[in-house]
């Protein structure tokens, strides 16, 4: 049984039927009432999901673009370090979002979402920050050739660094404290 609109839709058109004149209850508008909204159902999850994944999306690449600006690789100090310029990275934006926001006044929500998502980010370096591994050569190589694709992320090697200096593998996607 076709599933997506533009089968359903065909199928029916190849009966001799036109579509703008169905009756609003016969089966063939409910089939197309059923593969319109499976259409939208999946459009909505896609979207959802891309949404989320843009988050690993982002840090990789960060991580990618200081791999490919230093050749060599990365020791516990240094990698601290890149961690550490990660979690600041919108300082600039609040402070001036706190600049310009005039006494008394609420924050507004670009400082308050900042806020939220340097707390979260800090919370997760205290516990073991996910990144790929830019310590063996192997990895770093695979990082610097990578060309920005979610499907692809699976083939490097993750570690999860806390802000203590321990360093743990880690799976991708990262799942908890994995």
């Amino acid at each position: 049984m076709t599933k997506s609109l533009s089968k359903v839709q065909k199928k029916i058109s190849k009966k001799g039927v036109n579509i703008t004149s169905l009756h609003e209850n016969s089966r063939n508008s409910q089939r197309l009432r059923r593969a319109s909204a499976r259409d939208d159902k999946l459009a909505r999850v896609s979207a959802a999901r891309a949404k989320v994944n843009q988050v690993h999306l982002r840090r990789v690449a960060y991580f990618q673009a200081a791999a490919k600006a230093e050749p060599g690789l990365f020791d516990l100090g240094h990698i601290q370090r890149l961690i550490q310029r990660y979690l600041e990275r919108d300082d600039e934006e609040v402070v001036k979002l706190e600049d310009e926001r005039r006494p008394g006044r609420p924050r507004s929500t670009r400082e308050d979402l900042l806020k939220q998502r340097k707390a979260m980010d800090e919370r997760e370096y205290d516990g073991g920050f996910w990144m790929p591994d830019i310590t063996e050569a192997a990895n770093l190589k695979i990082l610097r050739e990578w060309n920005g694709e979610w499907t692809q992320l699976g083939t490097l090697k993750y570690v999860r660094i806390a802000r203590s200096g321990t360093v743990h593998d880690s799976s991708f996607p990262p799942k908890g404290q994995s």
